[in-house]
């Protein structure tokens, strides 16, 4: 986005891991604290973003964390840690952040949620539920800033090579990669849509598959979606990146996974 001229914050709980970024990224790049799961920390990150760079034209929503495994052995903290983060937390960044651009009259909010807003892969049972939450609330919420001159977009893509997808199958679509969505956001911010799958068929062919008898639409749905129970059985390789993300002794203290 900074090359497309935008002035970029970055927040994460993670600060001196936001700054790393920041200055990776270089120019006008600001840093700040910011847990998304917290009322006063996400006010505080929207008011210093405010203070330091200037109103908030565009807010992405980008935290994310997933723990992936047999529905009936999640732990209780991780699917508290998924809706906090998932689900809360991204209604927290609309609440707080869509009344003041509506009463500028202008704004934008990109979330990116998932193409599990639309699908739901075993083994990924409460992630997708938070997913399919998030497009839900949006589609509310996007009626009510109706006019408004305030946008919303939720970007679904599919398997993304980052730490949270380690380990997991892709199904029938190609491994995306974090450029892929970044250029989804800058594309949506030049041309809004409400929904942008990635990659850009799976839209059309979710609502086309949707039109057929359930047990056809089983057959094809098996084909395409990856059977993430499958993919990790007897794996360890997400080991590490579920116990950063969702705390070795309870929920825990991820660093990496609140970005907005």
């Amino acid at each position: 986005m900074r090359g497309a001229g935008a002035r970029v914050a970055i927040g994460d709980r993670d600060l001196p891991g936001a700054e790393h970024t920041a200055a990776d990224i270089g120019g006008n790049v600001a840093a700040f604290a910011l847990d998304v799961t917290d009322t006063a920390s996400f006010s505080g990150f929207l008011a210093a973003v405010k203070s330091s760079v200037g109103p908030i034209d565009v807010l992405v929503n980008n935290a994310g964390v997933m723990w992936v495994g047999p529905f009936d052995t999640e732990p209780d903290d991780a699917t508290d840690r998924m809706l906090a983060v998932n689900l809360h937390g991204v209604i927290r960044g609309v609440r707080l952040a869509a009344p003041p651009m509506r009463r500028r009259g202008r704004g934008h909010i990109i979330t990116i949620a998932s193409a599990a807003s639309r699908l739901a892969p075993p083994g990924e049972a409460t992630y997708a539920a938070t997913k399919h939450g998030v497009l839900g609330y949006l589609t509310a919420v996007r009626e009510e800033l109706r006019d408004s001159g305030v946008r919303i977009t939720a970007i679904m893509p599919t398997v993304v090579d980052t730490e949270l997808a380690v380990g997991t199958a892709t199904g029938s679509a190609a491994m995306l990669y974090p450029a892929d969505v970044a250029a989804a956001v800058v594309t949506a911010i030049e041309k809004p849509r409400f929904e942008v799958t990635l990659p850009s068929y799976v839209g059309p062919a979710v609502r086309a598959v949707g039109l057929l008898p359930q047990r056809v639409r089983d057959v094809l749905m098996r084909r395409m979606v990856p059977n993430q129970v499958d993919a990790v059985r007897d794996s360890t390789v997400r080991a590490d990146y579920e116990a950063e993300a969702l705390g070795r002794d309870g929920i825990g203290d991820p660093t990496s996974t609140d970005e907005s």
